[in-house]
């Protein structure tokens, strides 16, 4: 039995990859500074799977932003727009690929699969060129070579994942018709690493997905060609996320040497083993790459021995997928409590984890190893503090009536009555920047080097001038800048029962965006309000209206690792009537907007269709049962971004949001197609601009993508803000944006 990893966390355990990054856009450090950090996570990667005794040694999968990115710069396929001279693609250039510049908004960025991890989306138009423009993972390759590792297995995302997850931007081009201009390049790229090892990770999880036939087809007919361009090395298929069930027989057919299997998610696939094991070896997906609880040791051994895998040599066990998605090293955890901790693994120990599990079916005696893995299980399957009966109560309580309110246009009308907002009313969609002092007084608070009462006072000298700031734009509905939050999911983490925080569970998030996402280890509880104080605060500072700002029910399952010992729908109800108390109390406390953001909606998706109605169902009654216990009088907005939602509208249609605001700018409204067909009853603000890029966009540039939406959307339906939340951003820019988003706003008005 061997062992392996299709990819490892590439942040650093102390988040260095993205304070260095950071500090290289503002010439603060140098190129050989940051290439220096790179050399070195790359490093710790390398000799954590030699102490682990890894049979492959996986190298190609670290990143500077994002291993989509990286491919589109390997081939080639750089935008227009960036000017670039076809050269070696810079790391200033490959920067402004994602971020854009003041000549160029920044390529589409949208969710891997059903995770939180964001891609830069590849763009396609007819008669496209490519060329081997860049080899990093050779690069990668030969530097583990030079360190004196070997076993080597380089890993990329394959041909055809790289055109599916792209899209054209010429209406009616098919991108499939640069498929064999495509594998060319990757060819080039296959036979220039070929030499320095026999196995090469190639991903292709679209094959989880239901394709349609041709796609299934150029599956063959491209992994022929790859084959032919090199005989005489291993090919191992990864494929994870679900199973690839529905795309068996075109699998089974392919000219590659391994598959690799998710069997945490795809556990179905457990029944067609033997069927892959005629044609593969195997490597078997048995460690949750994608949650941070402990597995249960005793059951994978059954589970392998069952099956009679652990007799062929041939057969590697991995975790499920990337270990990307998991914090690093839980010994980096101080403060959490030892009994939880005691259920968690994180990167590394589920590295160790594997060891172990390879040990044990190669006959090494690990049972004092095994022993205290199922002391483990146990504890947390008997622990007390998962269980909590005041929500169990309420759960058996939940009426029918609590998921709907008085129609749309009735509520319209008393709403308007209320508020009294202009033609195409102006907001944001809730954060400001983080700036250093903000940071500062929350980390002060946090070491307890300031008291409760002069970190709140400061906090609302911080929410007086957000509030000014936004006045002197001339912003109609205002918010209170979230200065209290360090992320739209810890905060509500640290405040809810039932869930615990880390220190060092950072996780990335796109580029260097990394989060802490909090876990949920047990039943969900509001013990007092989490967000009134704030809110009323800021709303005593000001006549206009401003909107109380909560996290959905949807997005803290989705943004938080999650208990998996009761079905997900049930921790998303217990969640929604935790946001529902705190819905109603922001109402009697004098709110009368309320933004309730799910722009996990679509991410929590299940993969296969069979699935999604189901999932669809339940997770809008969540919304609907967060947002339902109000007055008909005050709005509800809700916000979504970056994920792909055209495809359920109809269902986003159903959580009733008052007012939900979308991200559209970088696609130049394109997601505004899907309203052209179907009428959206409520009301939508479409992102006039991107603020993930750094770039200021012109009045000018904002009043063409109104006009789009214009088009498309009712003028009494239409509302004007940015993409997204604007912490990330720094003032003067922010400010800069915002006063050409009000500008351009009044001149249709």
């Amino acid at each position: 039995m061997k062992i392996q990893v299709l990819g490892l966390p590439r942040i650093g355990v102390n988040r260095e990859l993205k304070k260095t990054i950071e500090a290289f856009w503002q010439n603060k450090l140098s190129l050989s500074e940051l290439e220096e950090t790179a050399r070195n996570i790359r490093k710790f990667n390398l000799n954590l799977q030699k102490q682990m005794d890894f049979d492959l040694i996986t190298v190609g999968d670290f990143s500077y932003y994002d291993q989509v990115l990286d491919m589109t710069v390997t081939l080639g396929a750089i935008p227009e727009r960036f000017n670039w001279n076809g050269e070696d693609v810079e790391l200033s250039t490959y920067f402004s690929l994602p971020r854009g510049s003041q000549d160029a908004y920044a390529m589409e960025m949208t969710k891997w699969f059903d995770t939180n991890y964001h891609y830069i989306v590849p763009e396609f138009y007819k008669n496209q060129t490519f060329k081997l423009t860049n080899n990093k993972i050779l690069n990668e390759l030969k530097e583990a070579q030079e360190l004196g590792f070997s076993n080597l297995k380089p890993v990329m995302i394959g041909p055809l994942t790289y055109i599916f997850l792209g899209k054209s931007i010429q209406k009616d081009f098919d991108k499939w018709e640069l498929l064999d201009t495509i594998i060319d390049v990757y060819i080039q790229l296959l036979q220039s690493i070929a030499p320095h090892c026999n196995w090469i990770q190639i991903d292709e999880p679209i094959l989880t997905l239901e394709l349609p036939k041709h796609i299934q087809q150029n599956f063959i007919y491209t992994y022929k060609k790859i084959k032919n361009a090199i005989p005489n090395n291993n090919i191992m298929l990864a494929t994870y996320f679900e199973d690839v069930l529905s795309n068996k027989d075109i699998i089974l057919s392919l000219p590659v040497e391994s598959i690799h299997l998710d069997l945490v998610r795809g556990w179905k696939q457990v029944e067609f083993v033997s069927e892959f094991k005629d044609k593969f070896s195997l490597s078997l997906g048995v460690i949750n790459g994608r949650n941070i609880w402990k597995s249960d040791l005793n059951k994978i051994i059954k589970l392998v021995e069952s099956i009679g895998i652990h007799l062929d040599n041939n057969t590697f066990i991995a975790p499920s997928c990337s270990l990307l998605h998991v914090p690093i090293d839980l010994d980096c955890e101080q403060k959490l409590n030892p009994e939880l901790k005691s259920w968690m693994a994180f990167a590394v120990q589920k590295c160790r984890e594997l060891r172990i599990l390879k040990q044990a079916l190669n006959g090494q005696d690990v049972a004092s190893e095994l022993a205290q893995n199922q002391q483990d299980i146990q504890s947390r399957a008997k622990s007390q503090l998962r269980t909590n009966p005041l929500i169990q109560e309420k759960m058996k309580a939940i009426s029918p009536e609590m998921f709907s309110r008085t129609p749309y246009k009735q509520r319209k009308v008393e709403q308007q009555k209320l508020l009294d907002l202009p033609l195409l009313p102006t907001t944001t969609i809730g954060s400001f920047p983080q700036t250093k002092e903000i940071r500062q007084t929350r980390l002060k608070y946090k070491k307890g080097e300031l008291s409760e009462t002069k970190y709140k006072t400061q906090m609302k000298k911080f929410i007086d001038e957000i509030i000014e700031k936004q006045e002197k734009i001339g912003l109609d509905v205002l918010v209170h800048g979230e200065p209290e939050r360090s992320d739209m999911v810890e905060y509500f983490g640290l405040l809810l029962e039932g869930f615990c925080t880390t220190e060092n569970g950072w996780v990335q998030s796109y580029g260097t965006r990394c989060v802490k996402p909090p876990i949920i280890y047990g039943d969900i509880v509001r013990s007092k309000p989490m967000t009134v104080e704030w809110i009323t605060y800021a709303q005593s500072r000001t006549k206009k209206p401003v909107k109380g700002m909560l996290t959905g029910p949807i997005t803290l399952l989705c943004w938080s690792f999650v208990r998996d010992d009761q079905p997900r729908k049930d921790t998303a109800f217990q969640l929604a009537l935790a946001i529902r108390e705190e819905v109603q109390d922001l109402e009697k406390a004098g709110i009368k907007i309320i933004q309730i953001d799910e722009p996990a909606l679509k991410e929590g998706m299940p993969l296969k269709g069979q699935k999604q109605k189901d999932y669809l169902n339940w997770a809008v009654k969540a919304f609907r049962l967060a947002t339902s216990g109000v007055k008909e009088q005050t709005q509800i907005h809700t916000h979504m971004c970056y994920s792909e939602f055209e495809d359920i509208i109809e269902w986003i249609a159903k959580m009733d949001a008052d007012v939900i605001s979308i991200e559209a700018s970088r696609s130049k409204m394109s997601l505004l197609e899907v309203f052209k067909e179907f009428n959206y009853p409520n009301e939508i603000g479409p992102g006039i601009y991107d603020i993930h890029s750094p770039r200021i966009p012109s009045v000018e540039e904002m009043k063409e993508l109104i006009k789009l939406a214009l088009e498309v959307i009712p003028q009494e339906k239409l509302w004007i803000n940015p993409d997204c939340g604007l912490k990330t951003r720094n003032w003067p820019e922010t400010i800069a944006s915002l006063k050409n988003m009000v500008q351009a706003a009044l001149s249709f008005r």
